[in-house]
């Protein structure tokens, strides 16, 4: 008997500990879900009270974050490559970071996406001669480095037109085929078109050498994929994106490391990471399809919370600037706008 107890007395404890344990360990999960740098910009972000930190990630790369969009820099003999240029008013701090990394000139920028906070601070580099960029306005100097966007990015903006969008921000090297590549600091670069996606023109930079790959807001660690409609964008491009993504990531072991990979905001992720954004996005979309198919309105759709599962709202749904039923709409749009 006295020995029954004593099994029973143990159990207990261990039962204790076992859900002390679990419990930390779920408390802990959500607070680095909720880490300030995982957590999405307000939509009126106070600069003053922005910092950058710099990391590197692997091999030539370096990841700039805290500007808006995160920034990638590869540096070597060749000069500095710059993906994305973050908010214009951090373009000091940006420029700071960057010299710590390489005191080599900017020779490339390449353009992900649309956003102010990922091509704001292109005219202010422009101004300060860190990048000459020969494009509308600016007239060619020598030696200039080049600012490279896609075709559509730059069809966008020159939709847009040069009172919203400054004709420096601009990229006057564009490509219309799939891929463009090329070779700087002894690795290959190559930047795919992702046709509609976050917009018609997004691109994703993957340096081929050190297996980082930049992702602009098609892959997003901070909140749901924003989905610009009005500007050619569509939940399948979204989808597509990371499909490709997954196609030439490689890890290391079990679906960590390996191929390492900048998201347009947050901490740098794997291919466990894109597999459950992917796996995530699908899985939303196709309750979305699903509610279509049974002719539900958009207000019984959004009603039905479609991105209230596991911990997707938790961790994704804290954007006040890009809420879930925001994407939800986005989402139906895109579906339904294909169809006659």
């Amino acid at each position: 008997m006295k020995s029954l107890i004593l099994k029973i007395s143990a159990f207990a404890a261990v039962t204790v500990l076992l859900t002390a344990g679990f419990a930390a360990l779920i408390t802990a999960q959500q607070t680095q879900v909720r880490t300030p740098r995982q957590m999405p910009l307000p939509a009126n972000p106070d600069f003053s009270k922005m910092e950058v930190q710099t990391l590197h990630v692997q091999g030539n790369v370096y990841l700039i974050a805290g500007a808006g969009g995160n920034i990638a820099v590869q540096a070597g003999d060749d000069g500095v490559l710059m993906v994305d240029t973050g908010y214009d008013k951090m373009s000091d701090k940006v420029m700071a970071a960057v010299k710590k990394i390489s005191t080599k000139p900017i020779r490339d920028i390449v353009l992900t996406t649309l956003a102010d906070d990922h091509t704001g601070a292109n005219e202010v580099f422009v101004k300060a001669g860190s990048v000459n960029q020969a494009g509308p306005g600016l007239g060619g100097r020598p030696n200039t480095a080049d600012l490279i966007g896609s075709g559509g990015l730059l069809r966008i903006m020159t939709e847009i037109g040069p009172d919203k969008i400054s004709v420096n921000r601009w990229p006057p090297k564009t490509f219309l085929t799939p891929r463009m590549d090329f070779y700087m600091n002894d690795e290959p670069v190559i930047i795919m078109h992702i046709p509609e996606a976050n917009t018609g023109g997004d691109s994703m930079v993957w340096f081929r050498k050190s297996e980082v790959i930049v992702t602009g807001d098609i892959f997003d660690e901070t909140s749901f994929p924003r989905i610009d409609l009005e500007h050619g964008g569509g939940i399948n491009g979204v989808i597509e994106g990371l499909n490709q993504l997954l196609e030439i990531m490689v890890p290391k072991h079990l679906q960590e490391g390996g191929t390492m990979v900048i998201p347009g905001h947050g901490r740098i992720g794997d291919e466990h990471d894109v597999l459950e954004y992917r796996d995530m996005v699908t899985i939303i979309r196709n309750r979305v399809q699903n509610a279509i198919n049974k002719k539900m309105t958009l207000a019984q759709i959004k009603a039905a919370k479609p991105t209230y599962t596991y911990e997707y709202d938790l961790r994704f749904g804290n954007n006040k600037a890009w809420t879930p039923e925001m994407f939800v709409e986005a989402i139906y749009k895109s579906l339904t706008a294909a169809k006659p």
